[in-house]
């Protein structure tokens, strides 16, 4: 697949990053993460992201990471294309993007490198390496530490050709206005803030009505029906699923750091597909807010 076909491919549809499975001893479990992508790949995602945040990139080694998205890659081979989540520091970066295109990802997702403050053309300079490197399609995800301005944007999509996509994770409207006016149909624009259901119609407002979905990993009917309610502009669906799950949902969610991803592992674990624990330094729901969100995932019906 090329970058121009992976551009198409993400320009319409829903996304989602599968989390990843570990056992009771906190080590990759590739039968469970197999029939998670078993179950989740005929749910009609475009496609789905490995290794990704939810599925914590950030606590992998490179050997697991290399299993990890050889798992998904020839899991889902003909269904639906895997791009591999990779960051780190710069040299990190290349050597987790080189190593997820030979095992024959269809593109990267450039998560923000970690701890230390970067100049604008430091970040830039770090994009750049990393899409450079490789051949496949990249999408950057500003967010945290990297928070590309739109000159700065533009100067890399005309460097590097296989910079195919922009994730937003900041929620920064003057940003994401001044990027998409800027660029144009250069990128494809994914909504990438946690829980991007809650900000999926204002995004499509602006011009982004792809997102990808974390409640996918545990209530894929229910995403999939309300990202088809976002794109037919149903207003009252929309507004009764935010009401009904979202809501509630964010309360548990926002009680604690970290908790995005703790609750969508709790949330796979109530629907019968229990990813195993999180690891530290994140941390599991408390029992009763796990009673809350098994209660409200019940009043989903079935997936």
């Amino acid at each position: 697949m090329t970058p121009q076909e992976l551009k198409t491919v993400l320009s319409s549809g829903l996304l989602s990053f599968p989390l990843t499975d570990f056992d009771a001893a906190g080590e990759f479990n590739p039968a469970g993460y197999v029939r998670r992508l078993e179950w989740l790949a005929p749910y009609g995602a475009t496609a789905l992201f490995a290794a990704g945040g939810t599925g914590e990139f950030f606590s992998l080694a490179a050997d697991e990471y290399s299993s990890v998205i050889k798992t998904a890659v020839d899991t889902c081979a003909g269904s639906v294309p895997i791009l591999a989540g990779v960051g780190g520091s710069t040299r990190q970066a290349i050597q987790y993007a080189q190593e997820a295109e030979r095992l024959g990802a269809k593109g990267l997702l450039l998560l923000p490198h970690y701890l230390t403050e970067a100049s604008q053309e430091g970040v830039a300079a770090h994009v750049e390496q990393v899409c450079k490197s490789v051949k496949i399609g990249v999408v950057v995800y500003n967010r945290n530490v990297c928070r590309l301005t739109a000159p700065l944007l533009e100067q890399l999509a005309e460097r590097c050709p296989n910079l195919i996509g922009y994730k937003d994770g900041l929620g920064d409207i003057e940003l994401m206005v001044s990027i998409r006016r800027r660029l144009g149909e250069r990128l494809t624009y994914l909504g990438g803030l946690p829980t991007a259901e809650v900000y999926a119609a204002a995004y499509k407002a602006l011009g982004v009505p792809v997102y990808s979905s974390a409640v996918f990993n545990f209530i894929p009917k229910t995403a999939m029906d309300f990202y088809h309610a976002i794109a037919r502009e149903d207003h009252a669906t929309v507004g009764k699923i935010i009401d009904d799950f979202f809501l509630p949902y964010l309360d548990i969610r926002n009680r604690k750091s970290g908790y995005a991803v703790s609750i969508v592992k709790a949330g796979a674990k109530i629907a019968g597909f229990d990813a195993g624990p999180v690891r530290a330094p994140l941390t599991e729901l408390l029992p009763d807010e796990y009673q809350k969100l098994a209660a409200l995932i019940d009043a989903q019906g079935a997936q």
